[in-house]
């Protein structure tokens, strides 16, 4: 038998790792060359693009000029982001889970829950702030929101997916209702469930930007607006990179535990 040669764009074909880390750099550093060339070349003015330089620049000072405290922002917007997170899987997770074992519960709740995903979020601000006030609650609830609408399709779906033979077999041995929502969709589900919360990171941090900028309070959103104010780029800039970079950090964070806690699973791909 002749060795099947490998190819670059195979279909499906996973890459060898120094290819791999080699593409995963490329990206970054044409845009940093494209970048540098457009700013101190002096292409661009520097209120469109600031260059690489000043962004540093900027972020030092936002990090350490106590008048700005780009630490406090950080935290202030990550506490934002978890308590709104769990308010929200406290919520979506027993809803969806019974949505989706029991079809008269779905067909009770979807036609208020399922108009919502087709709704701009942020079209419920001016609601939430009637309600809620200008401060906190009108954050939090916002991001709720947020989450809440794209998590709840994903537990519904991820209870419905589990194969109706683990199902069938486990009422044919005996096992109560709840018994088989407890043993077999749940432990089938929470590995995509988990996964999904990759995906709520992603929008949570969206979200809080929104949320922020809107109203007084401190975070990282407000910064960016105080930037706009200030009518300093750099700034902006700054903040971008520094929600990129704790995006990315609290991505890898989810994908660890997803290992560690679906070891499992990890092993029959």
């Amino acid at each position: 038998m002749t060795k099947k040669r490998s190819h670059l764009f195979a279909l499906r074909e996973p890459l060898p790792r120094t290819t791999t880390t080699v593409m995963g750099l490329l990206a970054p550093l044409l845009v940093l060359v494209a970048w540098c060339v457009l700013s101190y070349g002096n292409l661009t003015p520097s209120y469109f693009l600031p260059s690489p330089t000043e962004v540093v620049r900027g972020t030092l000072q936002l990090f350490f000029d106590p008048n700005y405290d780009l630490l406090g922002a950080i935290w202030i917007s990550s506490w934002r982001i978890l308590r709104a997170f769990l308010l929200a899987a406290a919520v979506a997770l027993p809803l969806g889970v019974l949505m989706g074992a029991f079809e008269p519960i779905n067909a009770f709740f979807e036609p208020v829950v399922a108009p919502l995903r087709y709704m701009p979020i942020s079209a419920f601000i001016p609601l939430l702030i009637l309600w809620f006030g200008i401060y906190e609650g009108e954050k939090i609830a916002f991001l709720f929101l947020g989450v809440f609408v794209y998590l709840l399709p994903v537990v519904v779906t991820a209870i419905r997916t589990v194969p109706e033979e683990l199902v069938q077999t486990s009422l044919t041995l005996g096992a109560s209702r709840w018994q088989v929502i407890r043993t077999v969709l749940l432990p089938s589900a929470l590995p995509e469930i988990f996964d999904s919360f990759r995906v709520m990171n992603a929008i949570s941090w969206t979200y809080v930007i929104l949320a922020e900028a809107i109203n007084p309070g401190g975070g990282l959103g407000y910064m960016v607006e105080l930037a706009r104010t200030h009518q300093k780029p750099s700034w902006s800039f700054a903040g971008l990179l520094v929600i990129g970079g704790i995006g990315l950090l609290t991505d890898f964070v989810i994908r660890t535990l997803s290992a560690v806690l679906f070891r499992w699973r990890e092993k029959t791909v």
